[in-house]
């Protein structure tokens, strides 16, 4: 085992004050992708530990919906100074735990400082309607209030940004939150939870139980799913994953959050600056190690451009360097665990066995034979089919040529993930066709840029198998709280609507 990547772990852990109480001796194994090897064995929350902590949700919900939300939104103020004075620590931390490359740790960071800094203006602005009645002497209205205690199962791939999207809103909309990392990563979770008490120590009066983490498997992620006291579940992950948490929240008439699997598509048309389109197509596809749920999975190109474009993107592919994280120059760290390889080995089996050809791939000795690194795959496929239509969560892109743009849309949409799209255009007609009705069926549809690359502000999400849900900006606080349409009557007599006449003689 490296010593510097454990010695970094911990000295890390130790800065951001992280609680030496968490680890434990046998337990939940914390491992680094960068060499595999386990850095720290947590200890696991079991039944009880799940049911205490959602007894102090519910304890919390009740002193903090009291709190009035500009001042719960000072506390989420102080949340993103703690998280602006660690940042290189934390950053470094995601890059250790998830592999990510040292500009994306901190790129992951800064998204949740900038989500703090929406949620704090949000804080004032959590407004509902005055609506028009038909009865004089009435008003009619909408308002918004605090839901309750809410569950956040998180995946590895973004292991802090998706519970700040959550938290953060959850926060100022007056929720505590339940947060269940992933089993892969959950030394971040915990510093993050030590970043959150420093905050809380600064602002004075949090409960106890406002913001709370558990560690394990998945039968803490269900004893959150099933209980009736944690009445919203975001839960990010594979859309196996969601199949099994929607209809269970729904059973007990809870809510859901589904944020599941993309797989992702952009298109590049004749007209397209094949300069721009060849960077947005490498970062999309091989950023993170292709273990983005917005990573560029499906590259639709025009059979006019497909021979000028594509030689080109395979030299980049052939000349991307693979490595450890932390190297500066390095654009592409280890995948997650020796699953996620399989995974990728499996798909370039098949796509050869179906006449693909195949650029890249191959596990790299990098890291120690415990570590799993690959070289990106770009396959050109005969047919927009087989693995071209499943998300494999790894640096794969398939390649297959369009004619039309009206055949090109329709494979965009021909699979069963609709979380982003692109296309790669400068013909006017076609970029609106594309963010039109009639074009992407995604939840996120760009032009000139790549599938990812999404800011806080718009409500982030897809449709069909992703799951339908959205977090982060626009809207998406409506998700956090209970809306309830008031009517009230200052007059002296007591008309009722659509001409209904009760006339009890009183």
């Amino acid at each position: 085992m490296s010593v510097s990547v454990r010695a970094d772990v911990l000295a890390v852990l130790s800065r951001l004050g992280v609680d030496e109480s968490a680890f434990s001796a046998s337990g939940l194994p914390a491992r680094s992708p960068v060499t595999g090897e386990v850095v720290a064995t947590l200890r696991e929350d079991g039944p009880a530990e799940v049911e205490a902590a959602i007894a102090r949700s519910v304890e919390a919900f009740a002193a903090w919906r009291k709190i009035p939300a500009p001042r719960r939104g000072e506390f989420v103020r102080l949340i993103g100074e703690e998280l602006r004075a660690h940042k290189a620590d934390l950053g470094l931390l995601v890059t250790l735990e998830a592999g990510k490359i040292v500009s994306e740790g901190l790129g992951e960071v800064q998204e949740m400082i900038d989500i703090c800094d929406y949620a704090v203006g949000l804080s004032r602005q959590l407004f509902g309607l005055t609506i028009a009645t038909e009865r004089p002497d009435h008003r009619m209205m909408e308002t918004w209030h605090p839901l309750g205690p809410c569950g956040v199962i998180t995946a590895f791939n973004f292991p802090v940004a998706v519970w700040s999207w959550n938290a953060a809103l959850a926060f100022v909309c007056g929720d505590p939150v339940i947060w269940k990392p992933s089993e892969k990563t959950p030394l971040t979770a915990l510093a993050v939870q030590a970043v959150v008490a420093r905050a809380a120590a600064k602002f004075g009066g949090v409960p106890a139980g406002l913001s709370q983490v558990l560690i394990g498997g998945r039968g803490v992620g269900e004893a959150l799913v099933d209980d009736h006291r944690v009445p919203l579940i975001s839960a990010t992950g594979s859309t196996a994953m969601g199949r099994q948490v929607g209809p269970r929240v729904a059973a007990r008439f809870g809510r859901s959050i589904l944020e599941l699997g993309g797989n992702n598509a952009a298109i590049v048309a004749p007209s397209a600056d094949l300069d721009i389109a060849l960077r947005g197509i490498a970062f999309a596809a091989m950023g993170t190690a292709g273990q983005r749920c917005t990573t560029l999975r499906r590259l639709i190109v025009h059979e006019s451009v497909y021979d000028t474009l594509v030689p080109r993107l395979k030299r980049v592919y052939e000349s991307v360097r693979v490595g450890d994280p932390r190297e500066a120059g390095v654009l592409v760290g280890p995948l997650i665990d020796e699953g996620a390889l399989e995974g990728m080995e499996r798909a370039l089996a098949e796509a050869r066995a179906m006449g693909g050809s195949v650029t890249g791939g191959g596990r790299r000795d990098v890291g120690g034979p415990d570590a799993c690194y690959v070289a990106p795959a770009l396959v050109e496929m005969p047919s927009h089919a087989g693995p071209v239509l499943r998300e494999t969560f790894a640096p794969i892109l398939y390649v297959v040529r369009y004619r039309t743009i009206e055949e090109a849309i329709a494979l965009n949409n021909a699979v069963g993930a609709g979380l982003s799209s692109s296309l790669f255009t400068l013909d006017m007609r076609e970029a609106e066709r594309f963010v039109s009705d009639e074009g992407s069926d995604c939840g996120i549809a760009n032009v000139n840029i790549g599938p990812s690359g999404a800011e806080i502000g718009g409500a982030f999400g897809g449709e069909k198998e992703t799951g339908g849900g959205r977090e982060a900006g626009s809207d998406a606080w409506k998700a956090y709280m209970r809306r309830a349409t008031n009517t009230i009557n200052f007059g002296t007599t007591l008309p009722l609507a659509q001409g209904v006449s009760f006339d009890i003689g009183a």
